[in-house]
């Protein structure tokens, strides 16, 4: 007796539907591509081995003939195969791809994957820079595992809808006109567009019929260091069940929530800081809180003088890379400073000021008649603009002008 298939998946050969599946699932996680690059050979094995076990026509045919009458049933081909170490081409093209196999005649029949489910995942730009795994309460529809999802308390499958004969849907017809009809398609009430109907005696009990309950689970979602904003994380399989229908994914979509202190641009981080004049013309220290907790203590040292609007740089303190975390993008600092708003008038203060800032430019005197000096003062938009409206109002605002009466 031929149990390959059944010790790939680590069940016995009396195992029911659900614990074949489970145990696909659980294998099919661990062996992912996605999540295990090395092991994919083993996931197209598992996958395979569920494609038979899980078909209940595929496994009948295993369990009597093994692999070879499975062979035989598909036509005969002697590469289907490969050896069962390392699967052929042919056995994707068969099973792998989304399609099955029908014993009557080899002919093929492409498998429905069901819809993808959408959800966002907000996280922080601490956990961008570190990585973090979230655990996640997950709900779905699944395969009613009381009725195998034949919807059934015998499990034998439901009747043909009398209404629409099996299709679902239903035709109607609407005179528009004289010889003008419309035909519009509509989906059967009776059956709710499912095809069949189960009287409420044979109903199950746990899906109701739907042959779908919700099933909710933990799962657990992992941010790798250096993700951005909008990039998706995809659970295989994980997404809502039907019938005949393989399971769609769960994408998990990230949403960067905005931090106090660094705005990310690319691989880089930046930040904004406010100088005194003094700080500014000779240097400074102060400290920030990095992402992952360090302090970070930021030094100019005197005589070097940092403008007003200028950018300074850190190198390798940005985010960083995804699936590259060693490396690291750059801290950009903006600074701004700030300029005393207090006049000096002691002319001591100026003069020693002068003395120690570059001479200011030269200036001569025109002179002529058309030589006017004014003075220059404080702008204060808000009373400026004061003024304006009041002027206005004491300006007329023209008279209104009415239709003559002829």
């Amino acid at each position: 007796m031929d149990s390959k298939l059944y010790e790939t998946l680590g069940v016995p050969r009396t195992a029911s539907d659900s614990e074949i599946k489970r145990a696909y699932h659980k294998l099919a996680k661990e062996f992912h591509p996605d999540k295990n690059p090395e092991a994919g050979d083993r996931f197209k094995e598992i996958s395979f081995a569920y494609d038979v076990l899980s078909d209940q026509k595929k496994r009948d045919v295993y369990d009597r003939y093994g692999l070879k009458g499975l062979q035989e049933g598909a036509g005969g081909r002697e590469d289907f195969f490969g050896g069962f170490g390392g699967f052929g081409g042919d056995i994707f093209s068969e099973f792998f791809g989304g399609a099955g196999m029908s014993f009557g005649g080899g002919g093929h029949s492409r498998t429905r994957k069901g819809e993808d489910t959408l959800k966002a995942l907000k996280v922080t730009l601490e956990d961008l820079y570190n990585g973090k795994s979230f655990k996640i309460k997950h709900t779905r529809n699944a395969v009613c595992s009381v009725c195998v999802g034949s919807g059934t308390l015998t499990g034998k499958s439901p009747k043909p809808c009398q209404d629409c004969r099996g299709a679902g849907i239903k035709m109607q017809y609407r005179q528009l006109g004289p010889g003008l009809v419309q035909q519009i398609q509509t989906v059967c009430h009776k059956c709710s567009g499912n095809g069949n109907v189960i009287s409420e005696k044979d109903k199950c009990k746990t899906c109701e019929g739907k042959k779908v309950a919700q099933e909710s689970k933990e799962i657990e979602v992992h941010v790798d260091k250096g993700m951005t904003h909008g990039m998706k994380i995809t659970m295989s399989g994980t997404g809502d069940e039907e019938p005949g229908v393989q399971a769609g994914d769960l994408i998990f979509v990230i949403q960067q929530e905005q931090h106090a202190l660094f705005e990310r641009q690319g691989e880089n981080l930046i930040m904004k800081r406010t100088l005194t004049l003094s700080e500014s013309l000779c240097g400074f220290q102060f400290v920030i809180r990095h992402l992952d907790g360090r302090d970070l203590v930021i030094t100019r040292a005197p005589g070097h003088v940092v403008p007003s609007d200028s950018v300074q740089i850190v190198e390798g303190e940005g985010m960083p890379q995804y699936k590259r975390p060693f490396d690291k993008g750059h801290l950009l600092i903006k600074f701004k400073v700030d300029f005393p708003q207090n006049h000096f008038t002691d002319e001591k203060t100026l003069k020693m000021l002068e003395t120690l800032l570059p001479p200011r430019p030269e200036f001569e005197m025109p002179t002529g008649d058309h030589v006017e000096e004014v003075d220059l003062n404080d702008h204060h938009p808000s009373e400026y603009n004061a003024t304006q409206e009041s002027d206005d109002d004491d300006e007329p605002h023209g008279a209104r002008v009415g239709c003559a009466q002829q």
